[in-house]
């Protein structure tokens, strides 16, 4: 009877541990999703409190846009040569990239052109030979 409880006891000391190593797994895998959904809430807020600032940001500077301060003559005149440069500068990247784009939209139909005459060449002379 000694040898039958022995084991018995073995088993059951082995179904504790296991057991137990289950529970301190589970556990430990809780504990780290607790803190990764504690670590996004806190991302969320830190988000919210980001886009609050970009929109108290952009009232400020539409509050100022609003309400310009008066420069004088010479500097608004100064302003007024700017934007009128600055304009003129994107109009002429605005071309630049439309001739450049259109440029190489001629290019590549040239090329596929040239490419489909040169197959039409090969295709014409393989039927001679083909034909003879």
């Amino acid at each position: 009877m000694a040898s039958e409880v022995i084991p018995s006891q073995i088993f059951i000391l082995l179904l504790v541990i296991i057991l137990a190593i289950v529970v301190i797994i589970v556990v430990m895998q809780w504990k780290k999703v607790s803190q990764s959904n504690n670590t996004l809430k806190l991302m969320k807020k830190e988000i919210e409190l980001k886009k609050i600032s970009m929109v108290e940001k952009d009232l400020e500077n539409k509050r100022i846009m609003e309400n310009p301060i008066q420069l004088p003559k010479e500097q608004q005149d100064q302003l007024t040569q700017i934007r009128d440069s600055t304009a003129e500068v994107m109009n002429n990247v605005g071309y630049l990239h439309s001739e450049i784009n259109e440029r190489l939209a001629r290019l590549e139909a040239q090329t596929e052109l040239k490419k489909l005459e040169k197959m039409l060449k090969d295709i014409e002379s393989k039927e001679k030979k083909l034909n003879k």
